[in-house]
């Protein structure tokens, strides 16, 4: 047995000198091992060259069997490494610092080298630089969304610091969108921000929203909320909206012109004033805002590249307090003064 293994080994390390190709040397081993299994089968027990060669078929067929298994093993591992590896990217679609930096990204089978493309060519604007706002951008600049725009007519104050993460002391008093900008290149200079110091009003919304692919609602107040919904569903673009107090929040994805509900579907009355306080009324734990609007990011992205199920149609709510989480099913309403026209 000992001598075709060394004929084998003779028969491969030739082929190999000769740069002969990888199919035929396998082959050629192959056909050894193919010879030794008929001359153990067809030469009598008896037979020197029968006994030198093993003298049982069974054998060869055996390390024939785990040596099958061997390279099925390595086949079947080389295919689940291709279906993770990172997708090509064109080179000039990133620079080489952008392929580094997102590279985390590239390699995931959900996003790859054309989903962060998508990414980089999205639009969103995010309404409100506070509590949902800051961990919101910073993610959205994090994950290379290439342009960002932010709209709030508020400045830095010591009390945002608790939960406003995108601002720091030294910026007390500046403008939230200005500190937001200044946060949000340094974190990745390659991201566009186009800074709005305004409150979003009747007179503008329309013509901003239009110039999006997304909107980001963090606000802090219903009249804008209604709003901005209103007018992304006139538009045909999607809204991701989020609310907190004190240890709750929740958080859809509201996108008539795709079938599923708009905000007011859902909330289609205003509460009572005094009936949900604001944050400043009510407080809100420390790193609760930083919950949502991480979740709000986490939408956008999946939202953006097309990746896993989104929260279209779905409520759901977070109790940081007894760390439950829960999903509401949503339908649209066809009464609903908004977008249930634009359906029926």
């Amino acid at each position: 047995m000992i001598l075709v293994f060394i004929l084998a080994a003779a028969l491969w390390g030739l082929g190999w000198a000769l740069r002969v190709p990888l199919r035929l040397r396998f082959g050629a081993v192959v056909a050894l091992w193919a010879a030794v299994v008929l001359a153990c089968v067809a030469l009598p027990e008896a037979n020197g060259l029968r006994q030198a060669l093993g003298g049982d078929a069974r054998v060869w067929l055996v390390l024939a069997g785990v040596g099958a298994l061997v390279w099925g093993y390595r086949a079947g591992l080389q295919r689940l490494r291709a279906r993770v590896a990172p997708v090509a990217v064109k080179v000039g679609a990133f620079s080489e610092s952008e392929l580094g930096r997102y590279a985390r990204h590239i390699m995931l089978r959900e996003i790859g080298g054309p989903g962060q493309r998508r990414l980089k060519d999205a639009r969103v604007l995010v309404v409100g630089a506070g509590g949902l706002g800051s961990p919101a951008l910073l993610y959205l600049a994090a994950a290379g969304v290439g342009c960002i725009g932010v709209i709030d007519d508020d400045e830095v104050d010591a009390s945002n610091l608790q939960r406003q993460i995108i601002h720091t002391d030294q910026r007390i008093g500046m403008a939230k969108v200005q500190s937001a900008e200044i946060a949000i290149k340094a974190l990745n200079p390659f991201v566009e921000v186009r800074p709005y110091r305004r409150r979003l009003g009747e007179e503008i919304a329309a013509e901003l929203v239009a110039d999006y692919d997304l909107v980001l609602d963090g606000s802090d107040n219903f009249d804008t909320r209604y709003l901005v919904n209103r007018v992304c569903a006139q538009a045909g673009v999607p809204l991701i909206s989020a609310a907190m107090t004190q240890w709750e929040g929740q958080i859809s994805l509201y996108d008539p012109a795709r079938g599923a509900p708009c905000y007011e579907c859902v909330f289609p009355v205003r509460p009572a004033p005094g009936m949900v306080p604001s944050c400043a009324e009510a407080g809100v734990v420390a790193p609760l805002p930083g919950v949502m609007g991480a979740m709000m990011a986490m939408e956008a992205v999946k939202r953006l590249t097309g990746a896993g199920e989104g929260l279209a149609g779905r409520l759901m709510i977070y109790d940081a307090l007894y760390a439950e989480t829960r999903v509401i099913k949503l339908a649209p309403r066809a009464d609903c003064a908004v977008c249930g026209s634009a359906r029926g």
